[in-house]
């Protein structure tokens, strides 16, 4: 597994690289988000870890333009702790977070977690899930609606698999958080609604009227068949 590590703060940078390397990984560095967006249009690497605050192009908008060619799991690391701004990290298609300073032995479990998230094949149900215009190839996770494939983040596409999965049943955010994300985000379960969003936006017809990703008011969210 080859993983890019991105932040200003070189000695940073190496201590992330030393402790990754020791797990196993093959690590490669970078400093500026201009330098992440065209490593990462390579596709050589399984996960990237993106600093939002750097110079010339910040993490959001490096996170922003690699979403229009890569699905890479990413991993933002921030310095601001409010809300507003980790949810826009989700809004810019971020699989997770962590905010500075931050525990590296927690920074390896998240990777790890993401990577066998990434990789895992979910076949409860086969290989093949349908539901009107919208299907989900397990094997492959790839989403396809109408005929054509849709670009999904690894964790949109973890969330619908599993509501796929399980069509009918209804699942809380804080369930949600814990099936697909692995961990509680103390609270801040306002993830699971952008991603929600965010799926609805692009698996759906009209998204203000869902067909399939539906929502149990007060309770959460289950899929449609």
């Amino acid at each position: 597994m080859k993983i890019l590590v991105v932040d200003d703060e070189r000695t940073l940078v190496k201590g992330i690289k030393f402790n990754l390397e020791n797990e196993g990984y093959q690590v490669e560095c970078a400093y500026d988000g201009a330098a992440a967006v065209e490593l990462a249009r390579e596709g050589k690497f399984d996960l990237l870890i993106l600093d939002v605050m750097m110079p010339e192009v910040d993490g959001l908008e490096a996170c922003m333009r690699i979403r229009e060619f890569s699905n890479v799991p990413i991993i933002m690391l921030t310095a601001k702790s409010e809300d507003a701004d980790k949810l826009m990290g989700f809004e810019c298609g971020a699989d997770d977070y962590l905010t500075k300073p931050f525990n590296l032995l927690e920074l390896k479990a998240r990777v790890r977690a993401l990577l066998r998230r990434a990789a895992g094949v979910q076949r409860s149900r086969g290989p093949l899930l349908t539901a009107g215009d919208l299907s989900l190839n397990t094997e492959e996770r790839v989403a396809v609606r109408e005929g054509r494939t849709v670009d999904l983040t690894a964790k949109e596409y973890d969330l619908i698999a599993l509501l796929m999965q399980n069509p009918r049943r209804v699942y809380s955010r804080e369930n949600l958080m814990n099936v697909v994300w692995g961990y509680s985000y103390a609270g801040d379960y306002r993830t699971v609604d952008v991603h929600i969003r965010r799926l609805r936006e692009k698996l759906e017809r009209d998204p203000a009227e869902p067909e399939h990703i539906m929502t149990k008011w007060g309770v959460g969210y289950y899929f449609k068949e």
